[in-house]
């Protein structure tokens, strides 16, 4: 059978569109996979890459609030371990010794340390100083935030290396703002609760439950 001219065109014409089409598919169906390319990469990221990039980070964060734990409680540790800082928030003179208001009289025998009361019972020395350690700087920094908010209580306390996962219980309390702090280290119950209300902030050691 003899086709015309014009039937030769038009099939020719049908047959570019079907390889147009063809090569358009493939280039789309190539788009985004994550087979190796020519020089043997992924075209893609890994599919788990930000799971991996988070779990280092929060892995940073925890060795970062480990190290502030050690630096507080050093002034706690001498050589052999035993607790060498203080074990009390009352004022003390140059030889240690608990100040006296002015016009107050001397007791009449010597000033002995006063035995731990409370939960502090249920601490080690070591914890006993270094939740002093921890109250001293909280405090401080608290007492400079004005308007104290549960979001401006984290944040201070995360400049202070005191990480999320450590921090409970924030909760406005009128115009303050309470949370509890989890110390627990080395099998240790050290906990802090805390007040931020600007100059009347108050900090307080806590025992937490050994596990």
């Amino acid at each position: 059978m003899t086709r015309s001219p014009a039937s030769i065109g038009a099939l020719a014409r049908t047959g570019r569109v079907l390889v147009t089409a063809a090569l358009g598919a493939l280039a789309l169906s190539g788009c985004g996979s994550d087979e190796p390319s020519g020089d043997g990469l992924r075209s893609g990221p890994p599919k788990n890459a930000g799971s991996k990039v988070s779990a280092a980070s929060s892995s940073a964060e925890r060795a970062a609030f480990a190290a502030m734990l050690d630096k507080v409680a050093q002034p706690c540790s001498s050589t052999d371990g035993a607790a060498s800082g203080p074990t009390d928030k009352k004022p003390t003179g140059p030889d240690g010794e608990q100040s006296l208001a002015p016009g107050e009289a001397p007791p009449p025998g010597p000033i002995e340390p006063g035995a731990p009361t409370g939960p502090e019972t249920e601490l080690s020395d070591r914890d006993r100083c270094a939740g002093v350690q921890h109250e001293q700087r909280i405090i401080q920094a608290l007492q400079a935030v004005s308007e104290p908010t549960p979001a401006k209580v984290r944040k201070t306390l995360n400049g202070l290396g005191y990480i999320d996962e450590r921090i409970h219980g924030l909760k406005q309390d009128g115009e303050a703002t309470r949370f509890r702090l989890d110390l627990r280290e080395s099998g240790g119950r050290l906990c802090e609760a805390g007040l931020a209300a600007g100059e009347e902030t108050d900090v307080t050691v806590c025992a937490a439950p050994a596990t």
